[in-house]
């Protein structure tokens, strides 16, 4: 019998000690994750601060606004070099998609290349992404260019539909833009 309880005993303090390991293991596994934890709020906190702080700066910044970052520019460009610059940020020439994205980049009240064109096909307007415009804001009697006016502008900004075709050869700030995912 008290061979019994000895091994009963050690089979005790054995499934004790298990647990114990188990239970350090675990321990050491949610202090891990805690961590990783914090890491994650503390990007998520960083992003955050980055959108406040492009809302508060002057207007040739990135701004954000509704899942997107635009750069408005500061000088002028032809359309070709305005994308160009464009693409060497990590976006693109704006493509419109609805009206409060067109009254959001009317307000910076000036003459703005946008990424919309006609080059490939004369009539067939399409974005710089290939998509095919099918919301517009055309200015009336626009676009009226012809073969001679192949890339889109935002013109009258104090206009709903301020939309113009532009020869691409001329100069005009542009406004980029580049989708965010949080």
């Amino acid at each position: 019998m008290p061979g019994s309880v000895l091994l009963v005993s050690l089979l005790l303090l054995t499934d004790v000690l298990t647990q114990c390991s188990l239970f350090a293991l675990l321990k050491r596994k949610c202090l891990q994750l805690l961590c990783l934890i914090k890491h994650l709020l503390s990007l998520m906190f960083d992003v955050v601060e980055k959108i406040k702080t492009s809302l508060a700066q002057p207007s040739d910044r990135w701004l954000y606004f509704n899942g997107s970052l635009y750069y408005n520019s500061s000088n002028e460009k032809t359309w070709q070099e305005s994308r160009k610059d464009c693409i060497q940020k990590g976006a693109d020439l704006t493509i419109i998609n609805n009206r409060e994205e067109q009254n959001f980049i009317r307000q910076f009240k000036k003459y703005l290349w946008i990424g919309l064109t006609d080059i490939e096909t004369e009539g067939k307007w399409k974005w710089v992404d290939g998509t095919p415009l099918t919301r517009s804001f055309w200015d009336s009697k626009e676009p009226n260019g012809k073969t001679l006016e192949n890339c889109g502008q935002i013109k009258n900004p104090n206009l709903q539909n301020n939309w113009n075709d532009e020869r691409c050869s001329n100069t005009h700030n542009w406004i980029c833009e580049e989708k965010v995912s949080l």
